[in-house]
């Protein structure tokens, strides 16, 4: 079992995944709904995506920001729509990870959206993951296991990881 004394928030529009990956990485085989409110479960901050797509909400990340050390940036690569304004984590003194969620749907573009995650993240991993097939899990775990984006740095370069990368 995965034990951390870190708290990691996720933040994504609609529908891009952060309930499903929240389940993955807690090893739920419960099925996602729609999350209207912030929920703590564990170590991880499931947040509606609501506050990502509305700038009204943006307070409301930066207040939640205070309770986390990490914040997973999420980008559904089937859709084109750009979730975070360029720059974005730079707001946020948290540590970043972008997480490119449905890598396995067939409508996936991974390209854009590690691009977009680029943009909108001025340092930080991404990694590229299927919650449905366990892809990329481990390594989110181990990314939020770090103190500084140097151990990420160190962590990407140690592991042998098709999925991750700095």
């Amino acid at each position: 079992m995965f034990t951390t004394s870190k708290r990691a928030m996720l933040i994504g529009s609609i529908g891009s995944g952060k309930s499903t990956l929240t389940n993955a990485l807690l090893g739920r085989k419960v099925e996602a709904v729609k999350t209207q409110s912030l929920h703590y479960y564990d170590w991880i901050v499931d947040t509606p995506g609501e506050y990502t797509e509305n700038p009204l909400f943006y307070k409301s990340i930066m207040a939640t920001a205070l309770e986390v050390t990490h914040v997973l940036f999420i980008q559904d690569p089937t859709n084109l729509k750009i979730t975070f304004p360029p720059g974005f984590s730079s707001g946020i003194p948290k540590l970043a990870i972008g997480v490119v969620t449905k890598a396995d749907s067939e409508k996936a573009d991974i390209e854009q959206a590690v691009a977009k995650l680029k943009k909108s993240m001025v340092q930080g991993p991404i990694v590229v993951t299927s919650s449905y097939k366990h892809q990329g899990i481990e390594e989110i775990k181990g990314l939020v296991s770090c103190n500084s984006y140097k151990e990420m740095k160190e962590y990407c370069e140690s592991v042998e990881s098709l999925c991750l990368f700095y």
